[in-house]
């Protein structure tokens, strides 16, 4: 049973003594402490914000040049990969060409070969050798000079080792006359027909260096950076200071670049700090290699220190400058709300505040009203419920002694004893005797479920007398559920209306079945009838005190849905089921309180005599 409380609502000003009032206002009010506070964690953490952006920006600046110069790098050997990838279909084209020709002394074979070499200004010759070094056919025009040392040059002797395609290391081209150009070549061993005959023969294409050359000087990594290539061997083929190398004036640390074919690391073997990407060219393997001096990125790092700097001192007078603004905004609603929650504190419900401001503050005077309308509602609700429920205590004392019945009932007995019968008067009696003590209960308004039952199946023998036998009747009940709690007298305005309305119009016999049944910690009591039934509109309606016994206690349905929903909770109460023709049946749930031990459960199926 829910247990009502008093309320009482009572606030109590606190008011500071003088002196520490004083101190409030001036050094403790809340628009110095939000100064002070937010000055200074903001200055801290402008500080410590700057310290970790100084470390995380020069490790960054650091890491941006590597990236760039990584990406720089990148483009490099693509663009060059790009290029011999270029060199490399031109020669196959020109392999194609030879190889299915019928003759490699063609004309047919020698025009194409001309447009071949038509299609690219880089294309310096091409030729066909025999693997003995007998020059075979060539570009149209080319002689070949005399001692060239062909056998021992280092393009013949790679294509003769492999089948793939081998590429050289720059070289002055001297295998014809009146050439001496920087060439790259390109040989390999390949099949041709002279004659009619199968051979087997060195196909070379030489390509000019100058657009590799270009290439890599549009590199730039930084004021002093470059980049320089190397083949496999080590042997420098690109240097921006080729001739300090070469006159020894000029040193590079390649043993590491040569080690590995993708890298990054920080060499020092030159007495500088610089950092090297290395990335190899898959067509040739030759190491591109790029070069960044580290001081370049220190005087990043300085000028990032001085900027700082200025941007620090630059933040904290901002702040100063907004936290006494933002302090004074934030203050002066504040102690506007404050003045007007001390007329509520002193007792006034009924004061609204409204205080404009900042947003929490609007928020905050809000839901204070809303709170304070709250508690006047719950004031309200709870004198409501005190009243309903003296209201309905009242009734059901009245209906304890209800006139109307006890004045039918005794008439009843009456012509029972005019007419002689004894055992139906005593039995008449002794029902309602014991109608009234269950109904009295010594005042107690809680009793059990059993007695509750008891009381309902005496009135049920007393109205089955004055009705003549109408009706029958039916009482079950679980063993467990007879020891649980009840509100007294919570069945006989349900049967009575039952009696009244749904069996006392009908031509034939009534029956009025009750089922009690504990089930998941709850008491649920089933009240059914074959009497005439309800409506929808009637049952919508009967819970709100449209429907209402006219001859029964006075209680009502709807007082007996009220009086549970006020000691249990809105969650219980009663529920209805009905049909016209087919009777009604209406539920009772409410929660299995102080159980004991079970009783004997009992069964009744009467039949008033």
């Amino acid at each position: 049973m829910r247990q009502e409380k008093p309320y009482s609502f009572l606030l109590r000003p606190q008011h500071p003594k003088g002196g520490n009032r004083r101190l409030s206002s001036k050094l403790r009010s809340i628009q110095v402490t939000i100064t002070l506070t937010f000055t200074s964690v903001a200055v801290l953490v402008a500080v410590v914000v700057s310290l970790m952006l100084y470390n995380k920006f020069a490790k960054t600046a650091e890491e941006n040049a590597n990236m760039n110069m990584q990406q720089i790098i990148e483009q490099v050997n693509y663009n060059l990969g790009l290029y011999v990838k270029g060199m490399r279909n031109i020669f196959e084209t020109a392999e194609d060409q030879i190889t299915n020709s019928p003759s490699v002394d063609s004309a047919l074979l020698m025009e194409r070969m001309a447009m071949l070499m038509g299609s690219r200004e880089d294309l310096v010759s091409a030729a066909v050798f025999t693997p003995q070094g007998k020059y075979v056919v060539g570009t149209a025009g080319q002689k070949l000079r005399s001692n060239t040392q062909l056998e021992t040059q280092s393009w013949f002797t790679t294509a003769k080792r492999t089948s793939e395609i081998s590429y050289s290391a720059p070289h002055i081209q001297n295998l014809f006359k009146g050439q001496y150009i920087w060439v790259v070549s390109i040989s390999k061993l390949i099949q041709y027909q002279e004659k009619g005959e199968l051979k087997t023969g060195i196909l070379l294409m030489d390509f000019n260096f100058r657009t590799i050359d270009e290439l890599s000087k549009q590199v730039k990594l930084g004021k002093r950076g470059y980049a320089y290539i190397l083949d496999q061997l080590g042997n420098i083929v690109y240097h921006p200071q080729q001739q300090l190398i070469y006159a020894g004036l000029k040193y590079e640390n390649v043993e590491p670049v040569l080690e590995y074919a993708y890298r990054s690391y920080l060499d020092e073997s030159t007495g500088e700090k610089r950092f090297i990407t290395v990335r190899t060219l898959e067509q040739t393997g030759w190491k591109i290699v790029g070069v960044a001096y580290y001081d370049e990125i220190v005087t990043t790092k300085r000028d990032l220190n001085t900027f700082l700097s200025w941007f620090l001192a630059v933040v904290i007078l901002c702040v100063i400058i907004v936290s006494v603004f933002l302090s004074a905004r934030i203050a002066r609603p504040i102690r506007k709300l404050e003045r007007t929650l001390q007329q509520v504190g002193e007792g006034d419900l009924n004061t609204r505040i409204d205080v404009s401001g900042a947003y929490e503050v609007e928020q905050l005077s809000k839901r204070f009203n809303l709170m304070l309308q709250r508690i006047r509602q719950l004031m309200d609700q709870i004198i409501y419920e005190q009243e309903t429920k003296r209201k309905g205590e009242l009734e059901v004392l009245q209906s304890q002694i209800n006139p109307h019945f006890l004045y039918n009932t005794l008439n009843s007995v009456i012509r029972l004893a005019e007419r002689g019968k004894t055992e139906e008067v005593v039995t008449m009696i002794q029902s309602l005797s014991k109608f009234f003590r269950i109904s009295l209960s010594k005042g107690n308004n809680m009793i059990t479920v059993q007695e509750e039952l008891d009381h309902i199946r005496h009135y049920l023998v007393i109205q089955s007398f004055r009705f003549k036998n109408k009706f029958r009747y039916e009482i079950v009940a679980q063993d467990e559920v007879l020891q649980c709690q009840t509100i007294k007298l919570i069945l006989q305005p349900i049967v009575e209306n039952a009696l009244y309305h749904g069996i006392e119009m009908m031509p034939d016999e009534g029956f009025i079945s009750i089922h009690a049944e504990l089930k998941d910690d709850l008491v649920i009591i089933r009240i059914s009838d074959n009497g005439l039934g309800m409506s929808k509109e009637t049952m919508k309606v009967i819970l709100t005190g449209g429907s209402k016994s006219m001859n029964g206690s006075g209680v009502g349905v709807r007082n007996v849905n009220e009086r549970i929903e006020l000691y249990y909770g809105r969650e219980y109460g009663l529920s209805f089921e009905s049909e016209i023709e087919e009777g009604t049946t209406v539920t009772l749930i409410f929660p299995a309180l102080a159980k004991g031990e079970g009783n004997e459960g009992f069964k009744e199926d009467e039949t008033s005599a």
